[in-house]
């Protein structure tokens, strides 16, 4: 197809087919049955969320490499915690559970629901291992897990119970902004966290409710409990509650899929 600018005419090919689609154009139809599994204790990726990560265990180089080369997309998914481990919570000294991705067990158990990332930038060292962020873009169920596929775990997942992660805008969140924020300032007093206040306030509703449940320093029930709220009202809710009660943060039992 031709343009014409007030140097000339350019030639532009905007008709050629894209492999994968831009990140706003995903549609359920765009996510495969089976995606390559990255366990991470305490790491919370959400929908429209940012996760940077460093990848340097050789099946996980394996599984950015054969992500990169087909759609780009890793199932972030937590390890649940081995009866009788339970959570840390802030402040705590914390206890390494054998049941973690952590080189004791190749196989711990795994969380129901986890979160499908995109590779939307990546840096690869000189040493082979690779620096990249995933950007959240639907939740999903683990229905089961299959073979490994070059040492990383591989699951059957549906995304379609959460196709809201897909169509919600975000806007008119109802939930009380200013005391979550109020919650957070007294949580970082006593816990000596600091953050960057100004940039929170400019946030508009859902960008913060991404950005705290991600970055705030909890263990992995109340992660998880953050990630399967249905709604952001009821994240925000439970963000809420957790901040209150900071240090006091719900045992495994009361715990999500």
């Amino acid at each position: 197809m031709t343009r014409h600018d007030n140097r000339g005419s350019v030639i532009i090919h905007d008709d050629i087919p894209r492999h994968i689609p831009q990140l706003g154009d995903i549609t359920l139809a765009d996510f495969p049955a089976e995606l390559g599994l990255f366990p991470l204790d305490e790491a919370l990726l959400l929908p429209q969320g940012r996760l940077p990560l460093n990848v340097f265990e050789p099946r996980y180089v394996a599984l950015v490499e054969d992500a990169l080369a087909s759609n780009r997309l890793i199932g972030m998914i937590q390890p649940r915690p081995l009866e009788g481990m339970g959570d840390t919570g802030p402040g705590d000294d914390t206890v390494t559970d054998p049941g973690m991705d952590d080189g004791y067990s190749d196989t711990p158990p795994l969380y129901g629901i986890g979160c499908v990332g995109r590779i939307t930038a990546m840096t690869e060292r000189v040493d082979g291992t690779y620096a990249i962020t995933l950007t959240g873009i639907a939740r999903f169920r683990l229905l089961r897990e299959t073979a490994l596929r070059r040492g990383y775990r591989v699951g059957r997942i549906d995304v379609s119970s959460f196709v809201s992660d897909l169509t919600d805008s975000g806007d008119d969140i109802p939930f009380d902004r200013e005391g979550l924020l109020n919650a957070l300032h007294d949580f970082c007093e006593a816990q000596g966290v600091s953050t960057h206040w100004e940039a929170l306030r400019q946030m508009d509703d859902a960008a913060l409710l991404v950005t705290l449940p991600m970055i705030c320093p909890f263990g992995t029930a109340p992660r998880q409990m953050m990630l399967e709220a249905p709604t952001p009202a009821a994240r925000a809710q439970i963000l809420r509650n957790l901040l209150d009660g900071a240090g006091h943060e719900p045992d495994e039992g009361a715990s999500p899929s």
